[in-house]
């Protein structure tokens, strides 16, 4: 039989009840930080990394972005298309255990191969575990609160992202580098069992309208879907722009503040307790704190007001969901350049702050966007396809752009050739602009429900 949204009524879905579903939302978010955690540690720890194993910046980016992205976004659809057949929860639990797994497992590492497979098994585990939740979502909360939830969700980035530099910089600072991956990973297996124990496989499409159909779609009806979609592409590809950025700060920044403000760092946090700075406090551990407040602040102002916006103007303007992070990047920009190029902490620290707020402001309305412009029951896939775009773009491509070409300005610039290398990509700031501003002409046409 042929079930559709409508076998289930508007708000009548069980597991639906406001407790519950704010639970829910919870452990997604525990989940979802930990896959920051697992996936950012990494950023902080390049420096100890790179001495003790004498790498190069190409072999950084390699080790951090493309070892992590190829797994990650090749996986990431065939895995979707699971979870849009079977249990997104037994999904989401395999994954966290397999990613918080191989996290442990690099800090077991002793040489440059054995980190780059230990962190291509990291994006195997993590291929799992986004997508799935973004549908989980959509059948958890009705179109007209989604946004606010994804947005909710998405704070995941900006406290995982924070917690992972806090921590590395913390545990490599008393113990070492593969000591902090060895602990966070053993975090994250803890929480496994928890989120497969609480968290219940709703109805899919229990909130959507009832002419939408809930059985498995064909790989052909969702290439044929999205095919349809101009404004699928042209949202994945904006949001990609942007992350080639996005991803490169957050590997690059803490290695760019040690090398360029390693004897600041220091005195900017001098009111704080001696206990928070021991005596063999290096800049590591500075950089962990000035990075992970940008992140962490910035990040969840960000956020939230991208899914306010969009939850505001969108269901009566639905170009909305394009136009607010389009405004948003056009305003990054005086703050990303002032921030790189800036040679004073006490500047740089406020135009880094706003930097990483406005380019969050994407994730709530784009993410949303995504949800209305297929039917339920390709949702999972379709997320999955956004990722591999954005993730293979944004990750694979951008940490190896800036290392790439830090490597090749090193000669002329030294320490110094990072703050080049990461203001060059201003320009895809702009480019994300000006795909979500073509999305906005389009986004009416292609809206599903």
């Amino acid at each position: 039989m042929t079930l559709t949204a409508g076998a289930t009524a508007h708000g009548d879905a069980p597991e639906k009840g406001r407790g519950y579903r704010a639970w829910v939302l919870f452990i997604l978010v525990v989940v979802y930080t930990f896959n920051f955690i697992d996936r950012q540690i990494v950023g902080i720890l390049a420096t100890p990394i790179k001495q003790d194993l004498l790498l190069s910046d190409t072999e950084l980016s390699l080790m951090g972005g493309l070892a992590f992205a190829l797994f990650y976004t090749f996986l990431g659809i065939p895995i979707a298309m699971l979870a849009d057949r079977w249990s997104r929860t037994w999904i989401m639990t395999a994954a966290l255990t397999i990613w918080s797994g191989m996290t442990a497992a690099c800090g077991l590492t002793q040489n440059f191969a054995q980190l780059f497979a230990a962190r291509l098994g990291v994006g195997v585990g993590e291929a799992g575990g986004v997508a799935p939740a973004y549908s989980l979502i959509s059948d958890y909360f009705p179109p007209e609160t989604r946004a606010r939830a994804i947005s909710i969700y998405s704070f995941g980035i900006p406290i995982g992202s924070a917690l992972g530099i806090l921590l590395g910089g913390v545990l490599t600072s008393y113990l070492d580098w593969r000591s902090s991956f060895v602990i966070v990973g053993l975090m994250g297996l803890a929480v496994a069992p928890l989120f497969r124990l609480t968290m219940r496989e709703p109805p899919r499409g229990a909130f959507d309208r009832a002419t939408a159909s809930v059985q498995p779609a064909k790989i052909s009806d969702v290439i044929r879907t999205l095919t349809s979609k101009p404004s699928f592409w042209g949202l994945s590809l904006g949001a990609a722009s942007s992350s080639m950025m996005g991803y490169g700060l957050i590997f690059w920044l803490p290695s760019f503040f040690i090398r360029s403000f390693g004897d600041a760092l220091p005195g900017f946090f001098a009111w704080l307790p001696s206990g928070l700075t021991p005596a063999n406090a290096g800049p590591v551990l500075y950089a962990s704190y000035f990075y992970a407040t940008i992140l962490f602040v910035g990040g969840i102002v960000g956020i939230w007001f991208g899914g306010v916006v969009a939850d505001r103007f969108g269901p009566g303007r639905k170009a909305a969901y394009a136009l607010t992070p389009a405004f948003a990047f056009v305003a990054t920009l005086p703050f990303f350049i002032v921030g790189v190029l800036s040679t004073n902490l006490w500047t740089a620290f406020p135009a880094f702050l706003a930097l990483q707020a406005l380019s969050l402001v994407w994730l709530g309305p784009v993410i949303t966007a995504f949800q209305h412009l297929v039917p339920p029951n390709m949702r999972a896939t379709a997320s999955a396809v956004f990722l591999f775009i954005n993730n293979l773009i944004g990750i694979g491509l951008g940490n190896l752009a800036i290392g790439a070409l830090s490597d090749v300005l090193a000669a002329r610039y030294g320490d110094e050739s990072l703050r080049y290398a990461i203001v060059s990509g201003a320009v895809f700031y702009l480019i994300a602009a000006g795909l979500f501003v073509a999305v906005s002409r389009r986004i009416d046409r292609d809206w599903e429900a």
